[in-house]
């Protein structure tokens, strides 16, 4: 099971309750959750235009479902939405909590660990305020013996 980001993925649903989503077909002028790939993870968002839920799911094609995860935010203090009858939208969606991106001074925030799953590449300074592991060969061009204070 990868996670799985894609655009224009947009389908309707008249799910009910709080269970599992049934998916009704892509949208005109959108592609359909089976982009993402059967037994894959992808960020959604459903909303009936008043109440929302922004979740991961897990897309399954045998019955073209798409199961509720993972709830990161809703409109029901951050669970599930109970759906009455209704047409919604569902889609996918970047979750602003799962987002990498530079701040206002151009700078990368990580405020919880990351991981590289290749090589990484730094031109400049690298300062470490706690613990830097290195799995693997780590080469350095330059290594002052007294840091600067």
């Amino acid at each position: 099971m990868a996670l799985v980001l894609k655009d224009r993925i947009k389908e309707t649903t008249t799910t009910t309750g709080i269970s599992t989503y049934t998916l009704s077909g892509a949208e005109t002028g959108f592609e359909a959750f089976s982009g993402i790939g059967n037994s894959n993870t992808t960020y959604y968002c459903c909303t009936d235009g008043v109440d929302f839920e922004i979740g991961v799911g897990t897309y399954t094609l045998s019955g073209t479902t798409l199961a509720r995860t993972t709830i990161l935010e809703s409109s029901n203090n951050d669970d599930k939405i109970n759906w009455a009858n209704g047409t919604r939208i569902i889609f996918c969606t970047q979750p602003a909590e799962k987002a990498v991106f530079l701040d206002a001074t151009g700078n990368m925030p990580i405020t919880n660990s990351a991981s590289v799953g290749g090589s990484l590449t730094v031109t400049g300074d690298i300062t470490v305020g706690g613990t830097l592991g290195v799995t693997g060969v780590a080469t350095f061009t330059a290594v002052p013996l007294f840091p600067n204070n």
